[in-house]
């Protein structure tokens, strides 16, 4: 879409307003807006300012202004405002010199997305996430200096069996079966049903929407695939709508990996293939069907996975979903068919178009510019350097006996762990100047200070059960 065209589209709609949507080092979507008739052709050169300093991960006070570069190929009207709203997904500029800002996530896909050329390896990297999500009826925490605390409720838990519900009318979903059980059980099919249509709206196509394992309103619903920035633009206008549907319906939508004990948490399994001039280079007559490329794409995945961790699961709640011996894929392995490995063969269609690789282990708080472009920089490190990703495991990797799993690498048991595999590996980041130092550097100082630090210094709840009578 031109600019012109993206402007047509406002003024078809009837749009007071254009909504700058960009995204913060961290991975949120921000957001500032104008009036409709500020924008013309020339803005989409000019950009519009902000103050880069009130960002997370971007500027220093003293060098504050920044501009917005609006991408006219991502004009769409905003399903959720009461004014007619033009959306439209930005990029960031320095006022002084006019550059493309190196912290800026989506433009940093954009040089991942031009490298891949430049390699010629492939002209394409397709990518297919599956996140999923809760659905609560009521969420309430808070962390104070002589409290912390959480709760959560959905009138689906397994927990609310025996509650005074002026009826109560059964039909809970036990924990880890609430795959594919039919309403009344599944209380959210209209409300997931109501997500797909405003992601039909903004140009997004579905494959498929069900409610997934975990008691108390998990869902997933799996866009098609689309290649890398595009698809991280779908991923964040995905969350919006989950989250802006789930609250018009008076209730909260959250992507954390393990909201709960005791039952599924939310992962985002990553699919990805790579084509060149309009075929597809994972199909061959190797393991599973796949091509001598896509087993060191996955070779180089694996070798990376531990330094991919603090960028495909980035805070510390992550690590209590991988966790070993329970349903997250912790060892880095790879295998047809079997989802207990980290890297999996999907295997549906026999069709070459359909070979891909599935990655288990990322999740939803990643920021999907920086983990689609640092799995694909794994992966193509791979390739140049043929990494062999040794046997597949095709057993059931949580019976195997100790003996068996030792020789068997785990991703970290933790964002300290992650982080410090991220300092000791990430010249493969580096390559084409795709990320740059700084932009490493200055995600490994966020996560420590605001996260890690935070979350180290704050008693828990558990921590009181566990050692208050001691």
């Amino acid at each position: 879409m031109t600019p012109r065209e993206a402007i047509e589209l406002g003024k078809k709609n009837n749009a007071v307003m254009v909504d700058l949507k960009f995204i913060d080092l961290v991975g949120k979507w921000q957001h500032t807006s104008v009036l409709a008739e500020r924008l013309e052709e020339s803005t989409f050169e000019d950009g519009f300012g902000f103050d880069g300093s009130s960002i997370r991960g971007f500027q220093p006070i003293n060098q504050s202004d920044m501009l917005l570069i609006p991408d006219p190929d991502t004009a769409v009207m905003d399903p959720f405002t009461k004014y007619p709203t033009l959306s439209l997904q930005c990029t960031v500029q320095d006022t002084i010199t006019r550059q493309n800002y190196s912290r800026d996530p989506r433009y940093l896909a954009r040089k991942a997305e031009a490298y891949l050329k430049q390699s010629g390896i492939a002209d394409t990297l397709y990518v297919g996430p599956e996140a999923e999500f809760f659905i609560f009826d009521e969420v309430r925490f808070d962390t104070g200096i002589n409290e912390a605390y959480y709760r959560i409720d959905s009138v689906e838990a397994d927990w609310n069996t025996g509650r005074d519900e002026k009826p109560n009318l059964g039909h809970k979903i036990r924990h880890k079966e609430g795959y594919f059980p039919v309403p009344p059980q599944d209380t959210q099919m209209d409300l997931r049903t109501e997500i797909v249509m405003l992601m039909k709206q903004v140009g997004i196509n579905v494959e498929v929407s069900h409610h997934e394992v975990a008691t108390a309103g998990q869902g997933e619903i799996d866009m098609r695939f689309d290649s890398l920035v595009r698809m991280a633009d779908k991923l964040m206008w995905f969350k919006y709508i989950v989250k802006n549907v789930a609250k018009n319906n008076g209730k909260t939508a959250t992507f954390m990996p393990k909201p709960m004990y005791g039952d599924n948490g939310n992962g985002m399994h990553v699919h990805q293939s790579l084509w060149k001039d309009g075929k597809p280079l994972f199909a061959g007559d190797a393991y599973g069907g796949l091509s001598d490329l896509a087993l060191y794409y996955a070779g180089g995945i694996l070798k990376h996975a531990r330094a991919l961790t603090a960028l495909t699961n980035p805070t510390t709640n992550s690590y209590k979903r991988l966790v070993p011996g329970f349903e997250a894929p912790v060892n880095l392995a790879y295998s047809s068919r079997n989802r207990s490995a980290a890297v999996r063969i999907a295997t549906y269609s026999p069709s070459p178009k359909a070979r891909r690789l599935e990655v288990r282990f990322p999740d939803s708080t990643c920021n999907p510019y920086l983990a689609f472009t640092a799995l694909m920089m794994a992966g193509l490190d791979g390739i140049q350097n043929k990494i062999d990703p040794g046997d597949p495991l095709d057993k059931d990797i949580y019976a195997l006996s100790p003996e068996e799993l030792r020789d068997v690498p785990t991703v970290p048991g933790s964002l300290e762990d992650s982080l410090k595999a991220l300092q000791d590996d990430h010249e493969f980041l580096l390559k084409g100047d795709v990320f740059t130092r700084d932009v490493v550097d200055m995600w490994i100082e966020y996560k420590y200070e605001h996260e890690l630090q935070p979350t180290r210094m704050h008693p828990t709840p558990m921590e009181y059960y566990l050692y208050y009578d001691i």
